[in-house]
């Protein structure tokens, strides 16, 4: 008897540690600690700060789930190249489509449809591109023509690095080539003289602000406009102004999740809520307050006075999308590479 009861006290004990070993297996779950690394171009440092604090508070109310976002920043085509390098990239969210189309060409590592799993081809927000001056605008720049002049010095980062610096240049292209009623050789010209102009080509757009803002460094910055907002924002209006030249590019910025590393490392879902959240009215007015144009109109309406209308020209009616333009503009030979002689 006295065995058998000893037996079952055992018995009972193992039951009962058992139990206890699987709650807290639960709890552990629920308690889950989650890392996510956001691969990002150079000015989106203060967006996503703001976002990834949002969308980990909004993730632990509803799961219950602790979510770390880290970033990485740099330009948007060195940053794609450390993706396809290796980086371990759970979402992309780069400066223009042909950086994460290269990813997809030359590491395979998400779907070559990638832009149609997410609304207005996932692209969260829009910018466009303008001109940060000093205060009172002492060279009395209005607008592209004023920087082929041959007393003026500009900034703007290198089309080989940064997604930035493409669409810097894409917007001072279509400029000369309306003016000049459609003649490339002249918008060539044009172009040419503008980088004759440019003194220095840092890596990434936030390296020319930095280069122009504290180096004190040039005339006119061109700028993505949410860069140059945020530049009277931190270093105040009373030191530099933004100038909205005639016409300027419609940028957009794309976000994907990376399939093949989220699928080993498990965190599938999460990236695409992460990114979803960015389409959210909570996620917009985040985008808006940090002076990107938000695609939801009822936020845009709210921020209109902060986005002044401008004609703008686009990637695929005007330069044929990033598959012709990449190649045309910035690949190896290019227009770039034929016009851009640096110290000539």
């Amino acid at each position: 008897m006295f065995g058998r009861k000893m037996k079952f006290t055992h018995a009972l004990a193992v039951v009962i540690v058992m139990a206890a070993s699987v709650a807290l297996g639960i709890g552990s779950a629920r308690a889950a600690q989650i890392t996510l690394l956001n691969v990002s171009y150079d000015p989106t440092r203060e967006l996503y700060e703001a976002v990834n604090a949002q969308f980990a508070k909004d993730w632990k109310a509803k799961t219950g789930d602790d979510v770390t976002i880290n970033q990485s920043h740099g330009g948007s085509g060195k940053q794609a190249r450390a993706v396809i390098d290796g980086l371990e990239a759970d979402v992309v969210t780069l400066g223009l489509a042909g950086d994460i189309d290269a990813i997809v060409q030359n590491a395979g590592l998400l779907p070559a449809d990638w832009q149609s799993r997410l609304p207005a081809n996932s692209c969260p927000y829009t910018s466009t591109i303008v001109l940060l001056v000093r205060k009172g605008n002492p060279k009395h720049v209005k607008d592209w023509d004023d920087l082929v002049k041959p007393d003026i010095s500009v900034i703007t980062p290198n089309p080989k690095t940064s997604g930035g610096a493409r669409w810097n240049f894409l917007a001072a292209w279509g400029y000369a080539l309306k003016k000049n009623g459609g003649d490339e050789a002249k918008a060539a010209a044009f172009v040419g003289a503008l980088y004759k102009n440019v003194p220095v080509l840092d890596s990434g757009a936030r390296g020319s602000t930095t280069t122009f803002v504290e180096r004190g460094i040039g005339d006119v910055l061109i700028a993505w406009e949410n860069e140059a907002r945020m530049a009277l924002k931190q270093f105040g209006a009373d030191k530099y102004e933004v100038v909205y030249p005639s016409i300027s590019v419609l940028a957009e910025p794309p976000v994907a999740w990376v399939d093949k590393i989220d699928r080993r490392r498990g965190t599938e879902a999460i990236s695409k809520a992460y990114l979803e959240f960015l389409y959210t009215p909570e996620g917009q007015e985040i985008i808006a307050q940090n002076f990107y144009r938000p695609r939801d109109n009822a936020v845009a309406a709210k921020y209109a006075s902060q986005f002044p209308s401008l004609p703008l020209l686009t990637i695929d009616k005007d330069f044929g999308g990033w598959k012709t333009a990449q190649p045309k503009f910035f690949g190896d030979g290019g227009v770039f590479d034929k016009i851009y002689q640096p110290g000539s």
